[in-house]
């Protein structure tokens, strides 16, 4: 892809070549030692909050059945439940040593590029961009603008107007958020995260309550009763692992995350652990390094969803039974009325909040999926460049703003998110796989955080079943998906292979670039000494 020089933070507001001054708006000073780059502002307490509040949505909340539905006993659900909560444990695992090795953003995109070059990654990071992103935000947005109408429309339906208009009001929010303040946008991820804890906890504490009461009806016989079909179980461990989708976010923004490995001088220790020694949630130690914040958050949100989740289905079957459940709009408000009266008006508000978590926890990291791919020109290098004085990459997270309002606002939104659910799990396992392929390309590479073999085996072949699945459950969709992932390819050729693009083309590339810069007051981020 043809790029030119952008205009440099060290610019004084003037062109490369020399040509005539910008407007004074954009002489913005840089406090001398104050680089202009993404800061690491992302703690460990943060770093869990990503985690946790984007995989918490409102599914749980509101129909946790799918499970249930598929394996068609109290017992099986609750083993299916664990199961997936186990695998995706690995699967976490496995991009905690990614993220620790490869210390860039991306996630996804990044260690794709790294292992198998960059067409595939380019493929991945344009299916993201024009369709699987805006569309996963709609559909998310939509559900927060349904439950935070829902206490004024208690008596008739919410008209279809008013939801969109309040969800296109709570994305903007969002992303003007996102785009002001990394900082701000972190602590109200924080906050978030605590209501839906809170909400959860709401659930499960009269559930144990019910359990000591003795109120175990629905768990006799758990294992007793519509027997799961062959494609039926598979069907339940589809919805299970994409109930605890989302673990991986914090690998997208590895760059700015505080000691994503702590380095200690291993003279001043009284104890020298051994270079080849290893654990499994312990990195392998080796010279000076030592694992913290991007293994810890990782693993510590993934124990915090999986019992939680658990734990959450366990107290609605203290209450409903299994046709409550599968006959319920909202199992949590359904639960709620019955064991804790009025207090069920607030479960809508708690839900809205899941909502918006998700919404900003998202936005938050998968914006970092495109500045990194548009600073290996995969992208628009106007996505690559950073806001002088507020630090946020501004471009990249704005782009999504046309583009989910398209989505919003489209009739077959839910089917063009199911056409593309297995690009999802495609490009989780090609990621994983890659990891394996760079145990044998690169075994000199750090690996602070080391994981058994068997680990990304079991998650790559976890993954391959759910893309196979995906096909056999529904092909034609599954086709279809796959035909709007593989345009991916031509594009690829089109803009980033092909460099004969004509003279006025590039021209209008430059001027574009130039003058968004100057509207947006954002400038190429300087070198970044951890990469």
């Amino acid at each position: 892809m043809f790029r030119k020089s952008p205009i440099s933070s060290c610019s004084n507001g003037s062109y490369p070549q020399g040509q005539s001054k910008l407007p004074s708006t954009y002489d913005i000073k840089v406090e001398p030692g104050d680089k202009v780059v993404l800061k690491k502002k992302i703690t460990l307490l943060r770093g869990v909050s990503i985690i946790t509040g984007t995989i918490i949505g409102a599914g749980i909340f509101i129909s946790p059945k799918g499970i249930l539905q598929n394996t068609g006993t109290v017992g099986m659900s609750l083993i299916v439940w664990t199961v997936c909560g186990i695998l995706s444990l690995f699967g976490a695992l496995c991009y905690a040593e990614l993220g620790t090795s490869i210390k860039k953003s991306g996630g996804h995109y990044t260690y794709i590029l790294e292992a198998f070059g960059p067409l595939p990654a380019f493929v991945r990071v344009w299916v993201e961009l024009l369709i699987i992103r805006p569309a996963a935000t709609a559909v998310i947005s939509l559900a927060f603008g349904h439950y935070i109408l829902e206490p004024f429309f208690i008596q008739c339906e919410i008209p279809d107007l008013a939801v969109k208009l309040i969800t296109a009001v709570g994305i903007t929010v969002v992303m003007v958020l996102n785009s002001m303040s990394v900082s701000w946008s972190a602590r109200l991820q924080i906050f978030l995260t605590f209501c839906k804890l809170v909400a959860i906890l709401i659930i499960i504490v009269p559930g144990v309550m019910q359990l000591i009461r003795g109120e175990t009806e629905h768990f006799k016989d758990a294992f007793f009763g519509n027997v799961a079909s062959v494609k039926g179980l598979p069907l339940a461990f589809y919805s299970g692992m994409y109930a605890y989708s989302g673990w991986f976010y914090l690998n997208f923004v590895t760059e700015e995350v505080e000691n994503p490995e702590r380095h200690h001088n291993l003279s001043d220790r009284k104890k020298t652990v051994p270079a080849k020694k290893k654990s499994l949630f312990c990195a392998t130690v080796q010279g000076r390094v030592d694992p913290e914040n991007v293994p810890l958050a990782i693993c510590s949100s993934m124990v915090i969803v999986t019992l939680g989740y658990v734990l959450t289905n366990v107290a609605y079957f203290t209450t409903l039974s299994p046709e409550d459940m599968l006959t319920s709009k909202a199992v949590a408000v359904t639960f709620s009325e019955r064991l804790l009266g009025n207090f069920s008006l607030a479960v809508p508000i708690f839900v809205a909040l899941s909502c918006f978590g998700s919404m900003n926890g998202g936005i938050f990291a998968v914006s970092r999926m495109f500045y990194v791919a548009s600073r290996e020109g995969h992208l628009p290098e106007i996505l690559s460049m950073i806001h002088v004085r507020k630090h946020t990459p501004l471009p990249a997270v704005i782009v999504l703003h046309p583009l989910t309002m398209i989505m919003l606002f489209t009739s077959d939104l839910y089917s063009l998110l199911n056409f593309l659910s297995f690009a999802r799990w495609l490009f989780i396992g090609l990621a994983v796989a890659g990891m394996i392929y760079l145990r044998y390309k690169r075994p000199d590479m750090p690996r602070p955080f080391k994981v058994p073999l068997f680990i990304p085996a079991l998650f790559s072949f976890t993954c391959l079943f759910m893309v196979a699945l995906s096909l056999y459950a529904d092909p034609v969709n599954t086709g279809i998906g796959f035909a709007i992932t593989m345009t991916g390819v031509p594009a690829y050729y089109l803009f980033i292979i092909w460099d004969k693009k004509p003279a006025w083309f590039r021209r209008f590339l430059d001027k574009m670039t130039s003058t968004l810069q100057i509207i947006l007051e954002v400038v190429p981020t300087e070198e970044n000494p951890n990469l």
